[in-house]
């Protein structure tokens, strides 16, 4: 698993597993990327490359204090 450093220097958490056309995984507030392990393992299997992140401010990206809902600001 991995982090991708932002200008500003928050880190936010995500996981790239596989192969094959993508599907990206983007969770609510409160979940985190975990919350979509089941689904992730399913098209796992299917072939395709599956990737899931932690918004930032939740799960295993950095705490902010401002920006929580926008990874570009």
């Amino acid at each position: 698993m991995s982090t991708l450093k932002l200008k500003d220097g928050t880190e936010i958490f995500y996981k790239d597993l596989g192969s094959g056309q993508p599907i990206m995984f983007h969770h609510g507030w409160p979940l985190s990327a975990d919350d979509w392990d089941a689904q992730m393992i399913f098209f796992l299997q299917k072939g395709y490359r599956v990737i899931a992140h932690d918004r930032r401010g939740h799960g295993r990206s950095s705490q902010t204090t401002s920006g929580n809902g926008n990874l570009c600001s």
